[in-house]
């Protein structure tokens, strides 16, 4: 009996390499054409491109092919692979779209941190209500007053009036001190205590009280004096 043995691998491999060589040219036109599109839309932005060259650009697919992929997924019963991408794709925007972009005001160091150099190198006193929802995220930011710190100019009235305005859940105190020392002072301590009181009368607490200066910043709350 003759046997006849068949190189499967290098049959296999040759395949294989006839096919890369037969997609390569595709590939490198997709990649080419994709680059164009990356040029115009880092020049002229996103609203410059098509919604197929977005996908093009996004799924790094011929724009042919994104042109049909977003006409077949207006279908309501499209099916298949690039349907289930392009759902994906619409999910991630409705996701990103539902993004809160208000920043959560949990720490000193996240209230130190959303109050510009301009107010914390300031030569003179400035004094800052944060308004916060019930998540502790800002909602509203305001200064209500801006000379030396004390009890005559930092009025419970003028601080606690956003909060009322913006119903805020609670409210943080912010003021810097142009010295470059955030160490509160008597002064500090003395409007602390009267901002505390009103707080806890109109139902909106003091959450802190925080000193930003040049070189840091001190919080009432995580001192335990607050």
């Amino acid at each position: 009996m003759k046997i006849t043995y068949v190189n499967v691998v290098a049959d296999s491999g040759a395949a294989t390499a006839s096919q890369e060589s037969h997609e390569s040219p595709q590939i490198g036109t997709t990649r080419t054409r994709n680059k164009g599109l990356l040029s115009r839309l880092q020049a002229r932005g996103p609203e410059a491109l098509t919604d197929a060259e977005l996908v093009a650009v996004m799924l790094a697919v011929p724009v042919e092919k994104a042109a049909d992929m977003v006409r077949d997924v207006s279908v309501p019963a499209a099916t298949g692979r690039d349907a289930a991408r392009m759902s994906a794709l619409n999910e991630y925007a409705k996701r990103m779209r539902n993004t809160d972009p208000r920043p959560v005001i949990d720490s000193a160091r996240a209230v130190a941190g959303i109050i510009p150099a301009s107010v914390r190198e300031a030569k003179k006193e400035h004094f800052l209500i944060l308004c916060l929802n019930a998540r502790r995220q800002l909602i509203h930011l305001e200064t209500v007053s801006i000379g030396t710190l004390s009890a005559s100019l930092v009025h419970p009235r003028e601080c606690f009036s956003p909060a009322i305005i913006h119903a805020a859940a609670a409210v943080v105190a912010v003021h810097n001190h142009p010295s470059g020392d955030p160490t509160p002072s008597s002064e500090d301590r003395d409007v602390t205590r009267r901002l505390q009181r009103a707080g806890e009368l109109l139902g909106v607490p003091l959450a802190d009280h925080v000193v930003v200066s040049a070189s840091g910043f001190f919080s009432f709350r995580e001192h335990g004096i607050l």
